[in-house]
């Protein structure tokens, strides 16, 4: 359909269509489900929960960092913030959402080029205030699949490890949160070179993979990828430990420590 036509039927002026398509322009949830009727979109299921998207006019609390961090910044906080169900497998790095303030602060002190320590703390800011998602009255399941290469890297030394990892034993107590953990002796499993996060939407067709980069996040929707994602999680899920056996053996490398 041209942009002409859509505009006609919206009755609307053109430039209106091309301006609602990018997210420069708002738009109501009556549009959305005009413009899904016009189009022939027979998801029902997918079209209310674009609606439900369109009603949302409230501000999340990520919009008071625009300006002073990168945009991936905030598109991971509101990605976590409206998805149902979040899967993640790290190898490395722990999850942002499961990180105490000391080893976040540690592993921004890490990165190149180096950050000046007004950048490190919006940072770390930041990444303390995703946890918000977490602690809401309905927080959405979080099922963390954690490599022993990450459990074993003392990001910040012994005692900001040790702190994290009891903080990961405090976490996984949590109704909302299953961790589970892939040994060095389980060998090799599908993706094991790369950190996953998979954000389930109200509907499969919203869902959502991001990745982790040295130049920022990449997000992925299509769904092939999103299909072959969720093989891959599975995969890692199936060879690594029972929850409870999980968190006896995050137990022991604390003691270690």
């Amino acid at each position: 359909m041209t942009t002409e036509h859509a505009a006609a039927l919206l009755d609307v002026p053109r430039t209106n269509v091309p301006n609602m398509e990018s997210g420069r322009s708002g738009i109501s949830a009556e549009r959305v489900r005009t413009l899904a009727g016009n189009y022939d979109c027979s998801d029902q299921a997918l079209v209310e929960a674009l609606a439900a998207m369109a009603a949302e006019r409230e501000k999340g609390w990520w919009e008071a960092y625009r300006g002073q961090l990168r945009d991936g910044f905030l598109n991971i906080a509101e990605m976590e913030w409206h998805a149902t169900r979040l899967r993640i497998a790290v190898t490395v790095h722990l999850p942002g959402l499961l990180q105490t303030e000391d080893h976040a602060r540690a592993v921004f002190e890490a990165v190149i080029p180096r950050l000046s320590s007004d950048d490190i703390d919006i940072r770390v800011a930041h990444r303390i205030d995703r946890h918000q998602v977490l602690n809401r009255p309905s927080p959405p399941g979080l099922d963390v699949i954690l490599h022993e290469a990450a459990l074993r890297m003392e990001f910040g030394g012994p005692a900001v490890a040790r702190r994290q990892l009891e903080h990961l034993l405090r976490m996984s107590e949590r109704e909302s949160v299953t961790l589970r953990v892939i040994p060095f002796k389980a060998g090799g499993f599908p993706g094991a070179g790369q950190s996953v996060v998979y954000a389930e939407a109200a509907v499969p067709r919203l869902d959502t993979v991001e990745l982790d980069s040295t130049h920022g996040p990449e997000f992925i929707d299509n769904e092939s990828q999103l299909a072959k994602y969720r093989a891959q999680l599975s995969a890692a899920q199936e060879i690594s430990l029972a929850p409870s056996t999980s968190r006896d053996f995050i137990h022991s490398l604390a003691h270690d420590l």
